[in-house]
């Protein structure tokens, strides 16, 4: 598969927020063990290739998913901050990337709803569910290469006790 750095129609696409100072903020924080700016490429890259495959509206796919976690926030949040969070950053990336870009309603869906089912905004637009269904699959990748080994520990775990238990 091409890298997104190879890919120049992706990037020519998202050249304007990639660029953006705001927006190279995002790379300082972290983000299901890796940084948040590379999550949100994995995402935009991921969707925006589906979303031509099925000849839909990619190129709002590549930027509304570049933008879907575009919200500042410190790194030294509590554990509470970072539970409500889950909630709130959809509508706070939706302000963050208003005040920063000229974005459109199917842009906005796309970046209000990407948490769906968790927060209750279902997606209006095929793209949006695209987005949102990427966004979940990235997410558990990167989750799991970053605490691979101790799901692997524990599916183990589990399976030993099945066995036994089973005897």
């Amino acid at each position: 598969m091409q890298k997104i750095e190879e890919n120049t129609e992706y990037l020519y696409l998202v050249k304007h927020i990639l660029d953006n100072n705001e927006f190279q903020k995002i790379k300082n924080i972290e983000h299901h063990g890796v940084t948040r700016y590379d999550h949100s490429l994995r995402v935009s890259y991921y969707s925006y290739k589906i979303s031509k495959i099925l000849k839909l509206d990619y190129k709002q796919v590549a930027t509304g998913g570049l933008l879907h976690d575009f919200f500042l926030s410190d790194e030294d949040r509590n554990s509470k901050d970072r539970f409500l969070s889950t909630f709130n950053h959809p509508k706070r990336a939706v302000l963050k990337a208003s005040e920063q870009f000229d974005i459109t309603e199917m842009e906005k869906d796309i970046i209000r709803t990407h948490m769906f089912p968790i927060n209750l905004s279902v997606p209006k637009y095929a793209e949006s569910w695209i987005v949102s269904m990427v966004d979940k699959v990235v997410g558990v990748y990167e989750f799991s290469r970053k605490f691979g080994y101790k799901l692997v520990y524990a599916t183990n775990l589990l399976l030993i006790f099945l066995l036994n238990s089973v005897k």
